[in-house]
């Protein structure tokens, strides 16, 4: 993909500022251990798409249109009786950013789609897995401004996991600050 020099805003932030921060509080040997996005999965399930297969379509659509990339349809890998859903039925949709898409991704998550969400009081900060990655939830897909309000079928929420190259929580945490991630205190 031929991005004609274009670098996004939170790159440029990270090389100019976060990278010297973090290299300054953890003093590392060399600049290349210093922590960085990896990349962003955004996941949406949807059970309720075992009845209307029409409604993964809108998931699709939805997805590409937060995302800026077409979704992969996922399946099911079990089939369960009780919840009336069989081996390969599609059951959600899921996007990997990586590089330009991502800190684009990452900019418009910030800025933009987490004030929106009502009653917001920040990210919890025990979301991180000991492995450096953060996961949070979304309740409703119309807090990114890509979303016609008058065009939902239905609210859905959907998952987002940034994976850093961090080797544990304080480091990624540190990371995800200098990105203004809106972590409570």
């Amino acid at each position: 993909m031929a991005n004609d020099g274009y670098v996004p805003r939170l790159r440029e932030h990270y090389d100019n500022v976060v990278r010297a921060t973090l290299g300054e509080q953890f003093s590392y040997a060399n600049a290349l251990q210093t922590p960085r996005l990896d990349k962003i999965v955004v996941n949406i399930g949807a059970g309720e798409a075992v009845g209307d297969s029409k409604k993964i379509n809108s998931i699709c659509d939805d997805l590409a249109a937060i995302t800026g990339q077409k979704p992969v349809v996922t399946h099911a890998k079990k089939s369960i009786a009780n919840f009336k859903l069989r081996e390969g039925m599609p059951i959600g949709a899921k996007v990997t950013l990586r590089r330009t898409r991502m800190y684009e991704f990452m900019d418009r998550l910030v800025t933009v789609a987490l004030p929106r969400v009502r009653d917001f009081r920040g990210l919890s900060p025990r979301s991180f897995d000991g492995r450096g990655n953060y996961s949070l939830g979304l309740k409703e897909q119309i807090v990114f401004p890509e979303i016609d309000y008058d065009k939902v079928d239905s609210i859905r929420g959907m998952d987002i996991v940034i994976c850093t190259t961090a080797d544990n929580n304080e480091e990624a945490h540190a990371l995800l600050v200098g990105f203004n991630m809106p972590f409570r205190t």
